[in-house]
């Protein structure tokens, strides 16, 4: 017995080394699921929403207090970007993973009466990943990846609810004649004719709370898309009044108030447009709000990840105005630039007990890496051919295991045609694609000069080079999407 001592101690040696190194790889990755049951995923995308037009990211003319209270309690990100410059193809490379040289929306474009061109049958969006892992599905807001009835409508690309405008042109209104309940279309009575009597930011909301109601018991997936502040500059007047004459000076916006195009995409006029945004944004914080109190009283808050972004840079539309705002914040650029200002975005995770509270990081990370994120604090199976990379080590404070992009890049079909790419610190655009495909690029220090002030192109050619050749090679052929002088329309 004697002679088996060592044994016995080496065999117990081994497994303690085993055991430690099961427990190091577990703590390395796999620590998101320490419950049994997966978190659930609320995704908030605000409309339009300039990277300076929070508090919380620097605004001082106006105030978001529940959206800094969701940053005071989790992560901030100063270098995230947005899938693309406008509303379609940078929503396309959220729901996708793949950035719009890859995503197969990659522009603006319209399909009459109503909706956009879809996002083809065979694409694996997020929410079919994570509606296969088990979760409940529903979206709120506005959709604009394929129109009523088609292949790309929300409930045949993985969303077991949807409720709001299938339009992007139509969510132009903030009053619409209807909205969308699945495949049915809801016809607003209160608003029919000239009468504004059903706020559609309202009812929205009150369906996405009934779903977070319903779904307290299961695992669920809200992605919740709210038009705010997209133009027209619109509010209830019992938010509208507390900021008149509080923005001066005011420009007064002139817009269709009737005829056959009312309320088909066009903007009603505004008298005071400063003052309509201030009260958009005050709904649009208020809602973000109810959102945060109502995961609480339901007693899910500490299994639930709360995410909040927007799509693209401010809009200059329906009377809007970022200069007064500094809606871009210290960037250049607004909506339809691919200038700092037009795709980076703010956003904010809040994850209770995996989160630090009150925290803030630099990873650069785009639309594209929600995709595999997601996934794998679902613990499901990341697609292949995504672009995105996963940011849960950044979550969960282990940057140490935070793999980097090699470069990120955009391409917007109207203007002319526009395309960038970001590399490290370095930064290119290259304007006016479709008339001078060998138009100089410009180039950007954005460590020195995040402002994109100095154009360093002419120091640096073999910076240039490597960039010319990203530019060159970072998109696929698309027969829809060609890069060619084409009918894509405002969003």
């Amino acid at each position: 017995m004697k002679s088996l001592l060592p044994f016995i101690a080496y065999v117990c040696l081994l497994s303690s080394i085993i055991s430690c190194s099961n427990q190091k790889e577990k703590n390395s990755l796999d620590i998101a699921q320490e419950s049994s049951k997966k978190p659930n995923i609320i995704y908030i995308l605000a409309d339009d929403l300039g990277y300076g037009d929070l508090s919380v990211y620097g605004q001082e003319k106006l105030s978001t207090p529940n959206i800094d209270a969701l940053a005071s309690e989790g992560l901030l990100f100063t270098q995230h970007y947005a899938g693309n410059t406008v509303c379609a193809p940078s929503r396309s490379a959220l729901l996708t993973g793949m950035h719009t040289g890859h995503t197969p929306v990659r522009g603006n474009k319209e399909i009459q009466p109503e909706g956009q061109y879809p996002i083809p049958d065979d694409t694996y969006t997020m929410a079919e990943a994570l509606k296969k892992g088990g979760y409940v599905t529903g979206a709120f807001g506005k959709w604009g990846l394929g129109y009523p009835g088609s292949e790309g409508d929300p409930v045949y690309q993985g969303f077991d609810t949807f409720y709001g405008y299938n339009c992007q042109r139509l969510g132009h209104n903030y009053y619409p004649f209807h909205l969308w309940s699945n495949r049915d279309s809801i016809v607003l009575s209160g608003n029919s004719g000239l009468k504004k009597e059903q706020y559609a930011p309202n009812l929205i909301q009150d369906q996405a709370l009934a779903f977070l109601e319903k779904n307290k018991d299961t695992t669920f997936f809200m992605y919740v898309p709210t038009i705010i502040p997209h133009a027209e500059l619109v509010a209830p007047d019992s938010i509208m009044n507390k900021y008149k004459g509080k923005y001066l000076p005011e420009k007064k916006y002139e817009g269709v108030d009737g005829g056959p195009e009312y309320r088909l995409g066009f903007y009603e006029s505004q008298d005071e447009p400063h003052a309509a945004f201030a009260a958009m944004i005050e709904i649009m914080d208020t809602q973000v709000g109810e959102i945060m109190k109502k995961v609480k009283e339901l007693g899910i808050e500490d299994n639930t990840i709360l995410v909040f972004a927007s799509d693209n840079g401010p809009h200059s539309e329906g009377g809007a105005d970022p200069e007064y705002f500094k809606s871009s914040g210290p960037f250049k650029g607004t909506k339809r630039d691919l200038y700092e200002g037009g795709i980076r975005v703010p956003m904010i995770i809040k994850w209770p007990g995996k989160i630090k509270e009150g925290t803030k990081t630099d990873l650069v990370s785009a639309f594209w890496d929600v995709f595999p994120t997601f996934s794998e604090i679902a613990e499901i199976p990341v697609p292949e051919n995504l672009d995105g990379i996963s940011f849960l080590p950044t979550l969960l404070n282990k940057p140490e295991l935070q793999k980097q992009h090699e470069y990120l890049y955009w391409e917007f079909h109207e203007r002319g045609g526009r395309q960038a790419v970001r590399k490290g610190d370095w930064k290119a655009v290259k304007y006016n694609v479709l008339k001078e495909p060998n138009a100089p690029i410009e180039l950007y220090d954005l460590s020195k000069d995040e402002g994109e002030t100095t154009n360093v192109a002419s120091q640096y050619p073999e910076i240039v080079k490597e960039m010319e050749l990203i530019l060159k090679e970072a998109r696929t052929p698309s027969d829809v999407f060609t890069f060619s002088q084409s009918t894509f329309v405002a969003d």
